[in-house]
């Protein structure tokens, strides 16, 4: 398979290396986030931990158009390494959390350098990696780290919570944080190139990233795609612990189990991209995926109403994992979407621009998912969240049309 073409560059390897490590210790703070929303909200679990991702978004939107600039000012390597040692102090602070207000602040502080640190490394992936064939692997390959986080994060959690409290896993973060900054210091990375006579400003660079996305009808629809897929993302990255823990009467393995489900789906995605991408391209197997999303969503109050307390467990994996294959092919392939519609020289501002633009829908649907599930239930809020990303999907479709031709620059 050619999607390991791309570790053939020692930087990209030491790259994707940085990037696994840092998925893997992510993957355990949102999940002993989301347990330790259940042990300081109670009841309410579901509404504060959407509140605390919507927070997650509103950094990113925020401080996510920021990240070409300062890396163009400090360095791609200084900014990556110094967001990787803020997070894991974050993560060493949040076992000491007993109350609400205290784990917003953190939240902010840890996203606001997970807003910085991935767009940066998503415009540092092309400068090491030329040829298109083998970017369109190491997309593949950044897609699949997400996944294999996603199935190796709870996998090593429900571990974990056999001899240990939920609150361990914060350690687990900080270590994984740790080893992505010592992996990117071996690093040998371009210098970002300043702004030529002639160039704009880096006020203007920040908008215009924004501008494309919004300007060009191919990157318009696939911000469409994003909002349809964060209506129904929500509902596994919100509810997946409250539902097991507070909905089911299940414990922690439990959730970390379905949560595993998801990654299992995932990583299917991922490996398939590379050899179904290049036979119908990207819009065909981003839109297969959302829409398969969208059923798999649809079908969770059902499931509840059919089969009730930990009885629904089964099906619900089956229906994890096929959400989780959906949502992985609409976000493998969209790195290649973006690069094919605009010039190199602006993939780091439209890369930025994407992060910032695609998680605000996310700043949206989280607090729907997680309070909508408090004040209305579990079920009639996925169906509303599944209604919903149908819709938008319908008006992503016609926006980027079979035989639109984007122009560049």
């Amino acid at each position: 398979m050619h999607m390991f073409a791309a570790l053939q560059h020692a930087a990209f390897r030491r790259l994707f290396a940085a990037h696994v490590v840092a998925l893997l210790g992510t993957g355990l703070a949102t999940i002993a986030i989301g347990f330790l929303a259940v042990d300081v909200a109670g009841g309410d679990a579901a509404g504060v931990l959407g509140t605390l991702l919507a927070l997650k978004m509103l950094t990113f939107l925020v401080i996510g158009p920021l990240a070409p600039a300062i890396a163009r000012r400090v360095g791609t390597k200084r900014l990556l390494v110094a967001t990787d040692l803020g997070r894991a102090g974050v993560a060493l602070a949040l076992p000491f959390v007993d109350d609400v207000v205290t784990a917003f602040v953190l939240v902010i502080v840890l996203q606001s350098a997970a807003a910085l640190f991935t767009p940066t490394f998503q415009a540092a992936i092309p400068t090491v990696v030329r040829d298109e064939r083998q970017y369109t692997g190491a997309l593949a390959l950044s897609r699949l780290a997400y996944d294999l986080e996603a199935l190796a994060s709870p996998t090593l959690a429900s571990l974990i919570l056999v001899v240990a409290p939920s609150v361990a896993l914060f350690g687990g973060t900080a270590a994984g944080f740790l080893a992505s900054g010592l992996l990117i210091l071996s690093v040998a990375l371009p210098k970002p190139a300043g702004p030529a006579a002639g160039e704009p400003s880096r006020r203007s660079r920040l908008t215009r990233g924004i501008r494309l996305m919004v300007e060009l009808p191919r990157l318009r629809g696939a911000l469409a795609m994003h909002l349809a897929l964060a209506a129904v993302g929500a509902v596994p990255m919100v509810l997946t612990v409250p539902l097991v823990r507070t909905g089911l009467g299940g414990d922690e393995g439990q959730a970390a189990g379905l949560l595993a489900a998801f990654g299992v789906g995932s990583m299917l995605a991922a490996l398939a991209m590379t050899t179904v991408v290049d036979r119908i391209g990207p819009r065909r197997y981003m839109i297969a995926g959302l829409a398969l999303e969208v059923l798999a969503v649809a079908a969770v109050w059902p499931v509840l109403a059919l089969a009730p307390g930990t009885g629904a467990l089964p099906w619900l994996w089956l229906v994890w994992g096929l959400a989780g294959m959906g949502n992985a092919a609409v976000l493998a392939p969209m790195g290649r979407v973006v690069r094919d519609a605009v010039d190199d020289a602006d993939l780091p501002d439209v890369f930025a621009a994407q992060f910032s633009l695609a998680h605000g829908w996310w700043l949206l649907t989280y607090p729907l998912a997680g309070w909508g599930a408090t004040l209305l239930g579990f079920g009639p809020t996925t169906l509303v969240l599944a209604a919903l990303g149908g819709a938008v999907l319908a008006v992503a479709v016609r926006m980027w049309a079979v035989r639109e031709r984007v122009p560049v620059g």
